[in-house]
């Protein structure tokens, strides 16, 4: 699903007025009704709304909403925030239409000491500024998010949380913005909602889909895309009855060493969830114990150093993919190794972990990478990799050139994580949680891509597919579990539920 920009989105609704072709108060009543039947199924029913509106467009939906929820005999009182002398026209109809419904029902705050005091058991719904905004707030439209923003109330944004940016780091733009427990966004989703710095503001975002004309966003041009089920289900490839072991791949993992045995067994089930047909472990005799112990599907190949990886096994012929990383070390042993590895290497690639804190002790050895390896670092080693960025917004576009510029694929691991290709394309993941947030989490997304790899998926694919098998197995597993107490070590476990979801059986 592609992400737009707010002047694509405004596009967007232009071109579907003019060619659905429907008014744009309709338009409007139709965002409204989705967010109003959002709230009838979200447990908000028997409680009162307090609706604050601008005197935008933003605003407009707000009152929608306020009318549908009066009709529904909800008490609802409204505010707007007289930031400007008119509102924009589909506002002032919707305020025509509330004041019609019941009189008194509205006020209009001109000064910070007119905005309301608001009891604990009210939901605050905002519908101040949308996406409409262009600078930071100032004025009474930032004493009244400043206000709102003590209140431990519920909070529910419409489209945005008002003052935050679409398209830019706040860090840069400054100002503040509401901090919303719920923002129920308009189609498509938004660069914003990706980021992490973002988090404070925007809470929990739903998507709703209000029927923006497809044939634009069809031909809409974005290096943005959110990843959902629908879009990966193509990837997935049937097993037929007569295929075998050997049609499945085998793969090469380079992980562990004597203090780190867990990341290579993490690495290990990963891969083997993933429907590897071969896994060989190359690493050292510690580790092999382990593994001849927790998980014999897997074949061992024995380092000559006994407490970290120096050497490649004798051949590399017999693989398909090769992964390495996981608890590697980053001793001298280690980045010999490494290095050899990527002259030899004639398969995909993925490279994780100690590798990539190798890699950035060695940045001219970048340039010698296969061209299409899969690299998988989280902020901080990206950061040892490329330098610091200022905000997330900067980070990502580093991410992007680093992908061009070395001709790999990147995923960027967090909250929301990012693969992205050497065309500087970015592909947002729409699965997991902060559950994933243990050590260990992102071994277990090395040896599933790896497994992907050694199967024939093309780099982009398996990147994508990985990220979204790895995701849906920490959303599977807190139907269980706690955020809190999910290991990684559960995540294989939930592994074919989630493979069941993209063959279309669960």
């Amino acid at each position: 699903m592609k992400i737009l920009s707010v002047t694509q989105i405004r596009e967007a609704d232009k071109y579907t007025i003019d060619n659905e072709p429907i008014s744009s108060i309709d338009l409007m009543e139709r965002a409204a009704s989705q967010c109003f039947q959002w709230i009838m199924k979200h447990h908000f029913r028997g409680q009162n709304y307090y609706i604050f509106c601008g005197m935008g467009n933003n605003g407009g939906d707000g009152l929608a909403i306020g009318r549908m929820l009066l009709r529904e005999g909800i008490d609802v009182h409204v505010f707007i925030i007289k930031t400007s002398g008119h509102g924009s026209d589909d506002f002032r109809i919707n305020y025509e239409r509330m004041k019609e419904l019941k009189e008194g029902l509205i006020q209009e705050i001109t000064a910070e000491t007119e905005l309301p005091e608001i009891p604990p058991e009210v939901v605050i719904i905002d519908a101040i500024f949308g996406t409409g905004l262009s600078r930071p707030l100032s004025g009474l439209g930032l004493a009244a998010i400043k206000y709102l923003n003590t209140y431990p109330n519920i909070k529910i944004s419409i489209d945005v949380p008002s003052g935050l940016f679409v398209d830019e780091s706040m860090l840069v733009k400054g100002g503040d913005a509401l901090k919303a427990d719920y923002t129920l966004s308009f189609n498509p989703p938004k660069l914003c909602f990706m980021i992490a710095e973002n988090d404070r503001w925007v809470g929990r975002w739903m998507r709703l889909d209000i029927g923006l004309h497809q044939k634009y966003i069809d031909e809409a041009e974005t290096p943005y895309h959110y990843t959902e089920l629908d879009e990966i289900k193509p990837f997935y490839r049937k097993r037929r009855r007569f295929e075998h072991k050997g049609s499945f791949g085998h793969t090469l993992l380079i992980a562990g060493s004597r203090q780190k045995a867990g990341a290579a067994l993490l690495a290990a089930k990963g891969c083997l969830a993933a429907g590897v047909g071969l896994l060989t472990v190359h690493t050292v005799p510690s580790v092999i114990q382990a593994l001849n112990s927790s998980l014999p599907e897997a074949m061992a190949s024995l380092s000559e150093h006994s407490e970290e990886i120096s050497d490649l096994p004798s051949s590399l012929t017999p693989f398909t993919a090769i992964a390495a990383g996981p608890g590697l070390g980053t001793e001298s042993g280690a980045a010999i190794m490494l290095r050899l590895l990527i002259q030899e290497c004639k398969v995909p690639l993925l490279l994780d972990a100690d590798a990539l804190n190798i890699l950035s002790e060695n940045k001219t050895w970048l340039a010698f990478l296969p061209t299409g390896s899969i690299l998988t670092p989280h902020p901080k080693e990206f950061e040892r990799l490329a330098g610091p960025a200022a905000n997330d917004f900067e980070r990502l576009e580093m991410a992007r050139d680093f992908a061009f510029r070395f001709q790999v694929y990147l995923v960027l691991k967090g909250g929301v994580t990012a693969v992205i290709n050497p065309q500087r394309k970015v592909f947002f993941n729409s699965t997991g949680n902060p559950g994933l947030a243990t050590g260990g989490s992102g071994d277990v997304l090395t040896g599933i891509i790896a497994g992907l790899l050694a199967q024939g998926y093309h780099p982009e694919n398996a990147a994508r597919l990985g990220v979204w098998l790895h995701g849906a197995a920490a959303d599977l597993a807190i139907e269980k579990e706690s955020l809190e107490t999910l290991l990684p070590s559960q995540l294989p476990e939930y592994m074919a539920s989630a493979w069941k979801m993209l063959a279309g059986t669960n």
